[in-house]
């Protein structure tokens, strides 16, 4: 089966593909964030996982794009695919859901203004099993900060 996300942006070194995850064992409970930033032909710019301490998921999922994306604003991104597996954080970014959590209304909007610096935005929901290497940075935050 192959990822229907796949078609890559640009490929010269302002545009940059960046996959996020966010997990809570126990939602809320301890949580981490993965992102791996990944140049158009593949090659990982960023791979890095971390604990955030007792969060919700969607919380998780929301600190992992901010993560993400001030990663890409520091290496000189300007065109990023932002792909994650969490729809309701895709579609909220996409005005397609409404923000109704007051918890993650900053979060939503740290990430909205982060999303506006840059000149071309692609926001791609893409299913659980092709967001794997995030995933598995976010569930290596979470061990490493209960080990």
């Amino acid at each position: 089966m192959s990822d229907p996300a796949e078609k890559r942006p640009d490929s010269d070194s302002q545009s940059a593909i960046l996959w996020t995850d966010g997990a809570a064992r126990g939602n809320p409970g301890p949580a981490g964030i993965g992102v791996m930033l990944k140049s158009p032909a593949g090659a990982v710019l960023v791979a890095e996982g971390r604990s955030i301490g007792h969060a919700t998921n969607n919380v998780a999922e929301y600190r992992a794009l901010l993560l993400g994306l001030e990663k890409a604003l520091e290496r000189g991104v300007r065109r990023v695919e932002v792909r994650a597996d969490s729809e309701l954080l895709i579609k909220q970014l996409k005005s397609e859901y409404r923000v109704k959590n007051a918890g993650l209304r900053p979060l939503f909007e740290q990430a909205a203004a982060m999303l506006r610096r840059f000149e071309t935005v692609q926001l791609t929901h893409v299913r659980r099993e092709f967001n794997a290497e995030a995933d598995r940075l976010a569930n290596e935050g979470i061990d490493n900060a209960i080990s």
